[in-house]
């Protein structure tokens, strides 16, 4: 048990990246919490967002793999917010605090669909360069809650964590996705009731995605072939309505394949990020890649420029 919370990759991301908290609302009791990784001289760094049962560091292994490479990364903890707006507008004043204008987001599962209500909530001003969706939905209708979501903030802590821990795979997995389970059930643990039941509220409060207020902003779709909360019903609206999206399908994972294939999950998200080397929103230090990758990524910029003038 806790494998993966007594681990020296663990460990040493705990010891060498410490964790600030924020608060950008006029209420001081909602505090952001985040890890903030890779050189501050990147403007437009890749922001990770969790799932309801998660915390900033369930991205560990994101974030130190990808800080050697040269990305600057920051994972984050939400507040208390009851409403996707509410969200939306917290997130919009954690942004111009940290001064960025422009970022790249990967959201898992709740943390995707808060992604894409972001990406949408500023589509006249956009703040989203491009997103990465792990596992995620675009309406919450298909957890069949809309009618419960106004009454988690009344339920016990113990009642919601039940609530989520309905949700973990059940039955056999190999020791890898055992271990990523069990840390996701200690970081639920430390969750307060006021904080699950926000989380549990957003999830699932009656809401849905409007495709054509995002639909330039480059996307990748991450999910996995194994047992996940996430039905195909689910998976299938999502291809649908990013018809043009990059498609990065992990053979197993589960819910957490972040933690449990990081390997694969760092891959993917290189690929991602690839598109915006040698531009204003790469997320990577320049001097991290090669001048020939350089030339590589302007010719192909230069090639789709003229493609969209003709």
């Amino acid at each position: 048990m806790g494998e993966i919370k007594v681990s020296p990759d663990y460990n040493w991301f705990r010891s060498t990246v410490p964790l600030k908290k924020i608060i950008v609302d006029d209420d001081d009791s909602k505090v952001w919490s985040l890890y903030d990784a890779g050189s501050k001289n990147i403007r437009c760094p890749l922001i990770f967002l969790p799932p309801v049962s998660g915390t900033a560091d369930v991205f560990f292994q994101q974030i130190l793999a990808l800080t050697g490479w040269g990305y600057r990364v920051i994972a984050l903890q939400y507040p208390v917010y009851w409403d996707h707006l509410e969200f939306c507008d917290g997130f919009r004043k954690l942004l111009d605090h940290l001064q960025l204008d422009k970022v790249h987001l990967f959201g898992a599962s709740l943390g995707g669909f808060l992604a894409q209500k972001f990406a949408e909530y500023t589509h006249k001003s956009p703040r989203v360069q491009s997103l990465i969706l792990c596992n995620a939905f675009s309406d919450t209708s298909i957890f069949n809650q809309t009618w419960t979501a106004n009454s988690f903030w009344l339920m016990p802590a113990f009642m919601l964590k039940k609530i989520v821990l309905g949700n973990f795979a059940s039955g056999p997995v190999d020791p890898v996705m055992a271990d990523g389970i069990d840390f996701m059930v200690d970081r639920l643990e430390s969750l307060g009731q006021s904080e699950l039941a926000s989380r549990l509220t957003l999830n699932c409060q009656n809401s849905y995605v409007e495709p054509h207020k995002i639909r330039d902003i480059p996307v990748t779709i991450m999910d996995v072939f194994d047992q996940s909360a996430l039905s195909t019903e689910a998976k299938e609206e999502m291809y649908k309505l990013y018809p043009n999206a990059r498609r990065a399908h992990l053979k197993t994972g589960g819910n957490f394949p972040y933690l449990c294939r990081s390997a694969e999950v760092n891959v993917y998200i290189q690929i991602h990020l690839l598109q915006f080397h040698g531009t204003r929103y790469a997320a990577i230090d320049p001097s991290m890649v090669s001048a020939e990758e350089l030339e590589v990524q302007k010719i192909k910029l230069h090639s789709s420029g003229e493609q969209e003038q003709q």
